[in-house]
């Protein structure tokens, strides 16, 4: 299994990083992305920390432990910068918090978002066609997520990005241990998103190439 939006104690995950990433061996996955909430007041705390760390958790748990960062609440027209900036840092994942309909996010972040240098586009709301056009052409995937909360509009989601030729690909948006992934949490996940169950497969897929992108 491959998980690319989870979060740890450096923002508002439970979890240190070692016990994140070992619970997600354990749970079965082999790859696994740490990417905290960062702004432009602490990416540069956070980033060189997560780098650290899954330098030393992938060489000695047998997973791949990816550092990223998810991109939260950064005004629409600055996304681009900033992602920039991130990469610069070493982020090799960069999820972008969309906008969601349980949140206040800026308007047009989706917008902007599929037009900078990001990977996913993390629980979108409302994702408009125009955007996930966007996404298609910048091959920007498209997130399908269990977290409930975000959650809720999974189904108009994935019908939008398939519209669209947009990629999907799963993730948990791990916040507590008990969010990790399980066989029924990824079965309800896709039938309350109105996919066939062989479409996960799919969307690890599209997870790789994320990956064999960017490492």
């Amino acid at each position: 299994m491959i998980d690319l939006h989870t979060h740890t104690l450096f923002s508002d995950g439970v979890l240190t990083p070692s016990e994140l990433v070992y619970r997600a061996k354990y749970c079965g996955y082999t790859a696994i992305a740490l990417t905290d909430h960062v702004d432009y007041s602490n990416a540069d705390f956070i980033l060189p920390r997560i780098i650290k760390v899954c330098k030393i958790l992938s060489q000695n748990y047998n997973i791949s432990a990816i550092p990223g960062a998810e991109l939260t609440y950064i005004p629409p027209k600055l996304i681009k910068e900033f992602s920039a900036e991130c990469r610069k840092l070493g982020a090799k994942i960069i999820v972008m918090h969309g906008e969601t309909v349980s949140e206040t996010v800026p308007q047009e972040t989706n917008f902007y978002a599929v037009q900078a240098d990001i990977d996913i586009l993390a629980h979108p709301g409302h994702l408009s066609l125009k955007d996930a056009e966007l996404a298609a052409k910048n091959n920007v995937k498209i997130e399908i997520t269990t977290r409930k909360s975000h959650g809720v509009t999974n189904k108009e989601v994935a019908e939008t990005a398939l519209k669209a030729g947009a990629k999907l690909v799963l993730n948990t948006d791990t916040h507590v241990p008990e969010n990790l992934l399980a066989k029924e949490l990824i079965e309800k996940t896709l039938l309350q998103a109105g996919l066939a169950q062989d479409y996960y497969e799919i969307m690890q897929n599209n997870a790789k190439e994320i990956l064999k992108g960017r490492l």
